[in-house]
């Protein structure tokens, strides 16, 4: 039961850095920070796209929204557009805020399918004001939160912004390759790094932001890995930074190909391109040349191969080891939850620092809820693969097929027959899975009976009125482009 005073982030980009920063303004002043890395080893650096708890965390910390957007060159999000995923030449946008206007006993989805039956209902999401500011490429802050928003942003930039930022708490930088990892043999904990140079840098507590590598969380302590790849085969990707062509919008494009899917992700100053797929179906060349011809804009650096694995560490925690980011799991970028990952065992961590020595219960509970969050994050990316009308190639009808966790297939079925979707205790999506199930073509058969109370032509004015306050706030918006130019470029 040794005091936590000293800790040593090993690893820096995204993960280790966005770690120095809520530990240094937190308790600063009260421990020793100490983050390792080396200029030699590069990151993965493809994580640009965030959703909403990017800027819960970023207002946690105190940081200046305007600063951190010029620093890194980024630009505001509402959503995702998903194109060819439920079919070829389909497309629906994820958006971020909340579609309609729910009732105490039954959610919107319930009145917009009696609306469907009807015929009085539009598109689900022409009733969700994030989506339709995207489609047209608006934005704006509005009062009181009134428009849900993210960021893309350069994950190079972002870490060195956080790099100035943690400083300022007193956070110290070592350059250096970590060469071994030393534990204590009574206990297995971890007492000790030693650097290439010879350095050796001894801490109370160790935080693993090594990436795929998981130098500590795994190297040295073999904590073990929950393989997900039957759910989500996908285990390559391909990266490229591109010229801009056009203005940035303010949504991520994900587009699906025969074996996987191609993202698109807008900066103020270039565009982020990549390529996820399954090496069972796609080899390396022809997914670089499938990526390179479905890019606007000259490429401003080579293709570059990254090798993954879905799925999760078993403990997030282990003795006196937290694992951050690529470490402690991985579950494609998809929905773009890898930050918000990262940030979750950060604020859980502060939440459960243990200044009084480590114990073995904050560890379990720690683990419990790390475990809760992927999980619910996991099935509503399987749900994008499964939910699918496409029977195309064999990579489709393997992921239309399968098996997937009891936990997706309940609220897929639910959905089905009763058109009810609800939320497990504190999990991340909520209006998304109503927004992706329809989005995907899932259909509910049928709907509360709250929604008869409505007759045809309530129910057309109740439809009408929530488009009409969307056009009404739409016209108050700016262009996405001269926003940016405004307020951050």
């Amino acid at each position: 039961m040794k005091k936590v005073e000293k800790i040593i982030i090993a690893g820096g980009g995204t993960a280790g850095w966005m770690a120095a920063a809520a530990l240094g303004k937190v308790l600063g002043k009260a421990i020793e920070i100490t983050l390792v890395e080396s200029e030699e080893i590069g990151t993965v650096g493809v994580g640009e796209a965030t959703i909403p708890s990017m800027v819960f965390f970023h207002k946690l910390l105190e940081i200046n929204e305007r600063e951190f957007m010029r620093e890194t060159r980024a630009t505001f999000k509402l959503g995702i557009q998903f194109e060819n995923w439920r079919k070829p030449n389909h497309r629906y946008l994820h958006a971020f805020g909340v579609t309609g206007k729910d009732c105490w006993a039954a959610g919107f989805q319930h009145f917009w399918r009696r609306g469907c039956e009807l015929g009085v209902a539009g598109d689900f999401g022409d009733y969700c004001l994030e989506r339709r500011a995207a489609e047209a490429n608006l934005f704006s802050h509005l009062p009181n939160s009134g428009l849900n928003y993210a960021f893309h942003l350069d994950a190079g930039l972002y870490a060195k912004y956080l790099h100035k930022f943690s400083e300022r708490f007193g956070v110290k930088r070592v350059e250096g390759k970590i060469q071994s990892v030393s534990t204590v043999e009574s206990n297995g904990f971890i007492e000790a790094i030693t650097l290439e140079s010879g350095l050796r840098l001894e801490a109370d507590f160790f935080i693993d932001c090594t990436g795929f590598r998981a130098l500590l969380i795994e190297q040295a302590l073999h904590t073990g890995y929950e393989d997900w790849s039957h759910w989500l085969p996908c285990d390559s990707a391909i990266a490229v930074q591109t010229e801009s062509t056009s203005a940035p919008v303010p949504y991520t494009r994900s587009i699906a190909h025969e074996s996987g899917w191609q993202w698109k992700i807008p900066l103020q100053h270039r565009v982020g391109n990549g390529l996820v797929y399954c090496s069972k179906y796609l080899d390396d060349d022809s997914a670089k040349k499938l990526l390179l011809d479905n890019i606007d804009g000259q490429p401003l650096m080579q293709p570059r191969v990254i090798r993954f694995k879905t799925g999760r560490r078993l403990q997030q925690w282990n003795k006196n080891c937290l694992a951050v980011g690529l470490s402690s799991g991985f579950l494609e970028p998809l929905e773009s939850t890898s930050i918000h990952l990262i940030q979750q065992n950060i604020i859980r961590f502060l939440r459960m620092f243990p200044a009084g020595g480590v114990m073995q219960s904050d560890i379990d509970e720690f683990n419990r809820q790390a475990e809760f969050d992927i999980a619910h994050i996991r099935d509503f990316i399987i749900l994008h693969y499964h939910a699918t009308e496409r029977d195309d190639t064999e990579f489709w009808n393997s992921c239309r097929t399968m098996e997937v966790p009891e936990s997706l297939r309940h609220r897929i079925q639910l959905f089905k027959d009763t058109g009810r979707v609800f939320r497990d205790g504190n999990e991340l999506f909520d209006d998304s899975w109503q927004q992706v199930m329809i989005g995907q073509g899932l259909m509910p058969a049928h709907y509360h009976p709250i929604a008869d109370s409505m007759g045809k032509e309530e129910l057309q004015h109740f439809l009408a009125q929530i488009n009409n306050n969307i056009d009404y706030t739409l016209a108050t918006l700016s262009s996405h482009e001269d926003y940016l130019a405004h307020y951050c470029s």
